[in-house]
This record gives structure tokens, C-alpha cells and sequence, in this order.
């Protein structure tokens, strides 16, 4: 089967899971679509999405991988909820097709370097090949250039800024997260860290990964404790 079937069939199996979705459904409550541009998002670093209050934006780092990622699609799908995922490039060399069941769920992806470096570390030669392997990791895969970029571990530099800034390429901080990195975590500590954080913050883009397996294993917990909160997800796309 060619990729373009496969592709087709995996988005007629989107909508046909679209129409379960009823009211006990978290669901995604609109679709955020912005300009293919050098902005600066995610209030712990820049200026906020324009969020209401009570909106969410789900984001997942760092993969994919076939051991956790189709668990976190499943997740999302029982819930009707889009996410957008920042990819690592060398997963998104090993793991093509999955990266493209990600978008054919109807789900966005960006990209978060190519091999999750610490880029403050690197010299700027290497912090812009690096970007460069990830950009062609990206188009190889998808056919066209990235929109959007999450600096690895939040670290951002005055040279990849720059060069985001010439690529039109917008950076997606974030305003909130579950700190979901830890092996031993638990589904209940992750709920619990979650309810803290939204607490702090009352919304906004919230970063986990989908690489971690307790993040996987806790994913239906967390989409429901929003559900029961009344927050309402944000799904972001590019024009």
C-alpha cells in the first residue's frame, strides 16, 4: 500500500471515529490558525496564544516512537482532542510513517531539533546544521517546511532565533506543564501536577511527551480532568 493510501485511510478512519464524539467527550472546541511567520509564543518565554480563558493547547515533545506515541494517538482519539507534536528529527527519520499517522489524525506537527541537543552547549556552525538536519528530516517526510519549532529543553540562542526568524518559522514555548519526564512517575502524580499547574495558570499551552511511557499510561486520566474542569481544547494549525 502506497503512502497516499495509507494516508487516506487512516483520515476516513479520523471521521469515522468523529462521529462518536458526544458531550462526555473532551473534543477539540475550535481550531487556531496562524500566519507562517517568525512569532514568538508561549507565555513562560514570549507573548501569549490568544486564548480565552478556560482554552488549552495540548502539545507533545520529543517523538515519535512506536512504543509510546500510538498510545498517546489512541488517547487523543477517544477523546476527539487535536494535539500538535514537536518532532525530534532523527525519530522522524526512524519513524516516518508514523509521523505521518500523526497528521493523518488530524493532529499538527512542528519540529524540536534534530537530535534534542542542549544548543547552548554548541557552537553556532553546529546549533544551524543541526537546524538544517531538521528542517530536511521535516520536508522528507511531509513534503513541505516546518511551521513551527520548540527549542529543546526550552533553551533558546540568539543564533537559532535568528534563523527561525529568516526561515518565517514560529517558536512555540509554553505556558504550563506536568514536568512528565521521570520514569517513576505515576498517573496519579501527573494528574496531580497537571491540577497544580492549570491552577497556576488557568490554561494555556501545555507541554508534555509522548516519548515517556507514564505520560502515555496517564493520558486518558489527564484529557478526563480536563473534561471535568470544563477546559476546552485549542487545536493549532498554519496557514
Amino acid at each position: 500500500m502506497n503512502i497516499a493510501m495509507t494516508g487516506l485511510l487512516m483520515a476516513l478512519a479520523g471521521i469515522a471515529s468523529a462521529a462518536d464524539c458526544g458531550a462526555d467527550k473532551l473534543g477539540t472546541a475550535r481550531t487556531l490558525t496562524l500566519k507562517r511567520e517568525a512569532a514568538l509564543f508561549g507565555a513562560s518565554q514570549h507573548a501569549p496564544l490568544p486564548l480565552k480563558k478556560g482554552e488549552v493547547v495540548l502539545t507533545f515533545d520529543d517523538g515519535p516512537v512506536p512504543e509510546t506515541t500510538p498510545l498517546v494517538l489512541k488517547a487523543l482519539a477517544d477523546q476527539c482532542a487535536r494535539a500538535t507534536f514537536f518532532m525530534v528529527g532523527a525519530n522522524l527519520e526512524k519513524s516516518p510513517e508514523l509521523a505521518r499517522r500523526v497528521v493523518a489524525e488530524g493532529h499538527s506537527a512542528g519540529v524540536h531539533s534534530q537530535t534534542h541537543p542542549h544548543l547552548s552547549a554548541m557552537s553556532v556552525p553546529e546549533q544551524l546544521n543541526d537546524f538544517r538536519q531538521v528542517q530536511a528530516a521535516y520536508r522528507t517526510v511531509f513534503g513541505k517546511t516546518t511551521p513551527a519549532y520548540r527549542f529543546p529543553f526550552l533553551e533558546e540562542t540568539p543564533a537559532m532565533l535568528g534563523a527561525l526568524k529568516e526561515a518565517g518559522i514560529t517558536v512555540v514555548s509554553i505556558d504550563l506543564g506536568i514536568n512528565d519526564w521521570l520514569p517513576e512517575d505515576t498517573t496519579d502524580i501527573l494528574v496531580q501536577r497537571l491540577v497544580k499547574s492549570l491552577d497556576a495558570t488557568g490554561g494555556g499551552i501545555i507541554l508534555m511527551h509522548d516519548v515517556n511511557v507514564p505520560t502515555a499510561q496517564a493520558l486518558p486520566a489527564l484529557l478526563k480532568l480536563l473534561k471535568q474542569r470544563s477546559y476546552s481544547v485549542v487545536h493549532l494549525e498554519w496557514d
